[in-house]
């Protein structure tokens, strides 16, 4: 298996910024915004974005939630499903701007399955996505991000993976071909 480093440390951080750089240009005060992260590893990008906005804009009530979409799944009855995450939202999201976060788009199916479990939720005003990777060329389903990371271009045989500090020990996105 040959790995290809897409993002390391240093340039992980830089794009968490300019994410966050393009969120406040579009928000402003995130007064009518919210935050929503896609369990799991979604999770992990909402919270850095979260608290780098924190950083930068000083505003302290910035919401922010988690979403599991494991029911919503087209494909859970197929899948091995060990246990799934929770879901945290303690925020109404209706007449809201969401910015729903994950860390890879590849097919769309998280993020319509996403958009599903949401809707259960509340009618947001407006849905935007933010991904830290895009793979491009692979959509199942007519799925853009309004924010992005990087953008890969892939074929179906290689796999993006993402190692968060949390979970990993460092910070860094890896392109894996065979």
């Amino acid at each position: 298996m040959q790995k290809r480093l897409l993002l390391d440390l240093t340039h992980f951080e830089i794009t968490i910024k300019r994410l966050c750089c393009q969120l406040i240009e579009n928000h402003n005060d995130f007064s009518n915004s919210v935050i929503i992260g896609l369990q799991p590893r979604g999770v992990f990008l909402a919270h850095r974005i979260h608290e780098n906005l924190l950083n930068l804009t000083g505003i302290k009530n910035i919401a922010i939630g988690e979403l599991d979409v494991t029911f919503y799944r087209d494909d859970f009855r197929r899948r091995e499903i060990n246990s799934p995450s929770k879901t945290h939202i303690n925020f109404a999201i209706a007449d809201k701007k969401v910015i729903l976060i994950d860390d890879v788009l590849f097919t769309g199916r998280t993020i319509r399955s996403g958009m599903d479990a949401m809707l259960d939720i509340g009618r947001p005003s407006k849905v935007e996505l933010m991904v830290l990777v895009n793979r491009r060329y692979s959509r199942h389903l007519p799925i853009e991000p309004d924010y992005v990371g990087i953008q890969v271009d892939t074929i179906r045989s290689e796999k993006v993976k993402v190692e968060w500090k949390e979970t990993e020990g460092k910070d860094a996105v890896w392109l894996l071909s065979e």
